[in-house]
């Protein structure tokens, strides 16, 4: 099987993130002392992937949404410069979907929920 270059990059970051992932599950609590007895052992940890994959979804949607409102931008400002306000504000209304998943992510990690 050959792969490219992309594809190589694909699988070093999955498998990066695997092995970050399942460290989390199968490591031993520095300070066990001052967990309470309520709470799980797995219960941060999966905060944590929680908050990764909300803030990940918006750092995604925000690139998958700007990717073409900049390439059409581009070419609206080619043909009329005059336009560059308005496909400014068309390019920036995508940010709100990295800026939601960030406060979400927090949210979740600093257990407001």
């Amino acid at each position: 099987m050959v792969l490219n270059k992309r594809s190589k990059l694909s699988l070093i970051i999955i498998t990066t993130g695997l092995t970050i992932a399942l460290s989390t599950f199968f490591t031993t609590p520095v300070f066990a002392a001052e967990t309470s007895p309520s709470s799980s052992n797995l219960t941060k940890p999966l905060l944590a992937i929680a908050a990764a994959i909300a803030i990940a979804g918006g750092l995604i949607g925000t690139g998958n949404a700007q990717q073409g409102i900049g390439a059409a931008g581009m070419g609206i400002i080619a043909e009329k410069p005059e336009k560059f306000g308005q496909v400014l504000f068309f390019f920036v209304i995508p940010e709100t979907l990295w800026i939601i998943g960030f406060v979400l992510g927090i949210i979740l990690l600093l257990g407001i929920l």
